[in-house]
C-alpha cells in the first residue's frame, strides 16, 4: 500500500473539472449561470468549432472588481455564500466556487470585467490553471470570458468529444434551457460568426417558447397553474398530438434552474396516461417556485438534480393540476386547414365577405340533408346503399347538357341527382346486430354506473348537443360520420368503444370487485406451462378482475366466473388476454399500474372491431355512452378516437374564405 499524501492543487482542480466540465456545453452553462447571477439583462454567447476551439460569453452584469480577479479563478472562492448555513438557502444558480477554476485548469482562459463604479476594468489570463498575466484594461461594464483550446492538457477527455455538429447541438440546447428559465433576458448564440439563436427579452414564457420552437407549438399549449402553500406551479403542456419520441421536450425549472427529477417526470407521464400511444412522450414547460429551504440543490456536481423536502406532495400537485386541466380542455384531434402560406393566394374566395358568411355552412348543410335522406331510406330497407353527389361540377361552355344553376348556401341535393358529369358514391353500412349481443344494451353497463357522469348539456369534447345527433353515417364498417355544433366529426368506432369499456371497467374496479357472471358449468381452458404458472401465481388478482379459476390438472384451469360486462368474450380468450397483459407488466412498478395495463388489454379485446357492421341503435348507444366518459377523444392506448373538422376549416379546404 502506497503512503497517503495530499494531492497537488492542480490534480484536485482537474478532478473537479472532470465532474463539472464534461463538454463545451458545460462551460457555456457555468459561464451563463454566472452572468445571470450577476444580474445581466443581455448575454451573448459565441463559439467556434462546436466550442472545442473557442467559447466567449459576454454580459452586462455587475462585473468583478479588479482586486477580486485572481480570487475569481481560484478553487472554491465565491461571493454567493458565506457559511455552511447558506447552503440551505441558496438563491443563486452557482454557489460552489469551482466553475471558473475548473474551466481555467483545462483551457486557456481570459477574463475581462468592470464594475459600474470603476473607471476601468481588469484582465486576467490563465493557462492550464496558472495565472500568466493580470493587468488593468479598458472594457464596458460587465464581464467577458473567453475560453480557448478546451482540454488542451487532458487529451484523453478531448478525444471523447463528438463532432462539431453534435457539440453545437448540446450548446444550443443548454442556451435554450437557460433562455426559457430566464425569458426576460436577451440571449444570442453564434457559431463561427453565424447567428444560431436571437432571443430578445420576452414578456412571458409563452413568447419565449414560440421564439424557440415555433408558433404552431406555442398555439397548441395548454396553460396550467396551481398553488399549494408556498409552492407555485405554472407553465404549459402540449396537446397530445404534439408528442415526441423522446423526453427532450420536457422542461422543468426550479427557481430559475433547469433540473431533472424522475418523480416529477413520472407524474407528468401519469397525467398523460391513455392520451399518448406507446413510445411517445409529452411536451411540457413547467416552472416550480418555492422557498429555497424546501429543496437541497447541493446533491450533484452539475446541479441538475435536486432533493425536495416533500417530493410526494409535489408529485400529487403536478399530477392533480394536469388532470384537472385536461378534464376542462378540448383534446380532440383537429385537422388543420391549409394556410395562405401553404397554398399561395389561390385559396382566397372570389366572393365578398357578405357572401362568404352566407355560404359558410354549405358543406355541413349539404351533409345534413343528404345523410338524413339516405339514412331514412336505409333504415327502411336495412340494406339500401346511400349515394350522394359532389358539388364539384363546372358546366362546360361546350357541353350539350343543360347546366343546373350553381348550388346555393343551405341548398341540398335530392337523392340520385347528378351535378354535371361528376358523381361519387358514399357507402353506408346499416346492418344486423352483433351475433352474440342483444342490441344497443350490449355496449356495456348503463351510464349511471360510471359514477363520474359528465354534466348534461354540450359534450365537452365532441361538441354535441344535449341529445345524440340523429344523423350518423357508418362508412367502411369502421368509421362513423356525424355533425357537431362546430362542424363535422369522424369517429373510429373501435377506439371510441375501447375508451368506453376501459372507463367502465376502471370505475367498476374502483367501486369494488367487478360484477361477475357465474358459469353453470365451469369452462376448462388449456394453457401453456408459462401461462398456467402465471395464472395460478396471480389467482387473487384474477379474482379481483372477476375471473375465478382453479387448477384442473396439468396446464388446464377451470374458469368459474368472468366479468359480466365482457360476456361477449369466451372465457378462454378473456383469460389469455389477462395473462398476456400480466406477462408484459411483470416489471412494472406497482399493482395499480399493472391493473391498468390489464384493463387496457381487456377493453381492446372486448370492443367492437373495425370492419364490424353496426345497427342504427348500436351507433346511437355508442355515441350516447361516449358522452358519459372522460377522455373520449382518445382511446386508452393514446390513439385519437375522433377527428374534428370545424366549419371554418371545411370552408378553407374548399377555398370559401
Amino acid at each position: 500500500m502506497a503512503k497517503i499524501r495530499r494531492l497537488p492543487q492542480s490534480v484536485i482542480n482537474k478532478i473537479a473539472a472532470g465532474e463539472v466540465i464534461e463538454r463545451p456545453a458545460s462551460v457555456v452553462k457555468e459561464l451563463v449561470e454566472n452572468s445571470l447571477d450577476a444580474g445581466a439583462t443581455r448575454i451573448d454567447v459565441a463559439v467556434a468549432k462546436g466550442g472545442i476551439e473557442f467559447i466567449r460569453v459576454a454580459d452586462n452584469g455587475c462585473g468583478i472588481a479588479f482586486e477580486d480577479l485572481e480570487l475569481a479563478v481560484a478553487s472554491h472562492a465565491t461571493s454567493k455564500i458565506g457559511d455552511a448555513e447558506d447552503l440551505f438557502h441558496v438563491r443563486t444558480l452557482g454557489f460552489r466556487g469551482e466553475a471558473l477554476a475548473s474551466i481555467a485548469e483545462v483551457s486557456h482562459l481570459r477574463l475581462r470585467s468592470r464594475t459600474p463604479d470603476s473607471d476601468s476594468g481588469g484582465e486576467i489570463y490563465v493557462e492550464g490553471g496558472l495565472v500568466r498575466s493580470l493587468a488593468p484594461c479598458g472594457c464596458p461594464v460587465g464581464t467577458v470570458v473567453e475560453v480557448r483550446q478546451l482540454f488542451f492538457n487532458t487529451p484523453v477527455r478531448r478525444k471523447f468529444l463528438r463532432s462539431t455538429t453534435t457539440e453545437l447541438g448540446h450548446i444550443s440546447e443548454t442556451v435554450a434551457k437557460l433562455a426559457l428559465a430566464h425569458f426576460r433576458v436577451h440571449f444570442t448564440l453564434t457559431h463561427n460568426d453565424r447567428p444560431v439563436l436571437q432571443l430578445p427579452a420576452a414578456a412571458g414564457l409563452l413568447e419565449r417558447i414560440a421564439a424557440l420552437y415555433g408558433q404552431d407549438l406555442a398555439d397548441s399549449l395548454i396553460p396550467v397553474s396551481s398553488e399549494d402553500g408556498p409552492v407555485r406551479l405554472y407553465g404549459y403542456v402540449a396537446h397530445p398530438a404534439f408528442s415526441r419520441p423522446n423526453a427532450k421536450m420536457q422542461f422543468l425549472f426550479l427557481n430559475g434552474r433547469a433540473i431533472r427529477d424522475r418523480n416529477l417526470q413520472h407524474a407528468l407521464n401519469e397525467a398523460y396516461r391513455g392520451l399518448l400511444t406507446v413510445g411517445r412522450q409529452p411536451v411540457a414547460f413547467l416552472v416550480l417556485e418555492m422557498p429555497p429551504e424546501m429543496v437541497d440543490v447541493n446533491v450533484h456536481p452539475t446541479k441538475q438534480e435536486v432533493r425536495f423536502l416533500d417530493s410526494g406532495r409535489l408529485y400529487s400537485q403536478l399530477l392533480g393540476t394536469l388532470r384537472r386541466e385536461f378534464l376542462s380542455s378540448d383534446l380532440s384531434t383537429r385537422i388543420p386547414a391549409p394556410t395562405p402560406e401553404q397554398d399561395g393566394d389561390s385559396w382566397r374566395s372570389p366572393h365578398d365577405p357578405e357572401k362568404v358568411r352566407a355560404t359558410r355552412q354549405q358543406i355541413v348543410e349539404w351533409a345534413k340533408g343528404e345523410l338524413q335522406q339516405r339514412l331514412a331510406g336505409n333504415l327502411a330497407t336495412g340494406s339500401e346503399t346511400a349515394k350522394a353527389v359532389s358539388d364539384t361540377a363546372h358546366a362546360s361552355s361546350h357541353s350539350s347538357e343543360t347546366a343546373r344553376p350553381a348550388l346555393r348556401s343551405g341548398e341540398t341535393i335530392a337523392p340520385g341527382e347528378q351535378r354535371a358529369e361528376h358523381k361519387r358514391d358514399l357507402a353506408t353500412a346499416v346492418v344486423e346486430l352483433r351475433s352474440a349481443g342483444s342490441g344497443a344494451s350490449d355496449f356495456g353497463q348503463t351510464t349511471e354506473s360510471l359514477g363520474r357522469k359528465v354534466e348534461q348539456g354540450a359534450h365537452p369534447e365532441l361538441g354535441l348537443g344535449s341529445e345524440a345527433p340523429a344523423k350518423v353515417l357508418q362508412i367502411h364498417n369502421r368509421y362513423l360520420i356525424t355533425e357537431s355544433d362546430e362542424g363535422l366529426v369522424v369517429i373510429d368506432q373501435h377506439a371510441l368503444h375501447e375508451r368506453i369499456l376501459y372507463e367502465q371497467l376502471r370505475q367498476s374496479l374502483q367501486d369494488g370487485p367487478l360484477t361477475t357472471q357465474q358459469l353453470l358449468i365451469p369452462e376448462p381452458v388449456d394453457l401453456s406451462p408459462v401461462e398456467a404458472a402465471l395464472a395460478l401465481e396471480n389467482k387473487e388478482l384474477l379474482a379481483e378482475l372477476g375471473l375465478s379459476i382453479e387448477p384442473f390438472g396439468g396446464t388446464t384451469v377451470l374458469v368459474h366466473s368472468y366479468p359480466a360486462m365482457l360476456r361477449h368474450m369466451s372465457a378462454g380468450d378473456l383469460l389469455r388476454s389477462v395473462l398476456a397483459a400480466l406477462a408484459e407488466g411483470r416489471s412494472q412498478p406497482d399493482r395499480a399500474t399493472l391493473l391498468d395495463s390489464i384493463l387496457h388489454s381487456l377493453a381492446c379485446k372486448a370492443a367492437i372491431k373495425a370492419g364490424e357492421r353496426l345497427a342504427p341503435e348500436q351507433v346511437r348507444a355508442l355515441l350516447e355512452q361516449s358522452r358519459q366518459v372522460l377522455h373520449s377523444h382518445h382511446c386508452p392506448h393514446g390513439r385519437p378516437t375522433m377527428l374534428v373538422f370545424s366549419r371554418e376549416e371545411l370552408d378553407r379546404y374548399f377555398r370559401r374564405t
